[in-house]
């Protein structure tokens, strides 16, 4: 199955990975996009979303950068508690 990004969704998927340090940037950005493919695989979906997004980086987003990463999602409008995540 063939998986995409909504466009919106993929700009500040590439936005959130430009605020990341460089040397992270290749890395984190594969782990991330893989693992938002893996949660729209399993839900048997094709099209990556925002909540698909925003759970990826909760959950490859070790906890000591989690109030960072709110942060730059605040920043780029990105509501991440109306996915059930606490501020």
């Amino acid at each position: 199955m063939d998986i995409s990004w909504d466009k919106t969704t993929q700009e500040k998927f590439k936005q959130l990975v430009a605020k990341m340090p460089v040397f992270m940037r290749p890395i984190a950005e594969k782990a991330l996009a893989e693992r938002a493919e893996a949660i729209v695989k399993k839900d048997n979906r094709s099209e990556i979303t925002e909540k698909d997004m925003v759970d990826a980086f909760f959950i490859e987003t070790p906890f000591g950068f989690q109030g960072m990463m709110k942060n730059d999602l605040i920043a780029l409008g990105i509501d991440y508690t109306k996915y059930g995540y606490e501020k």
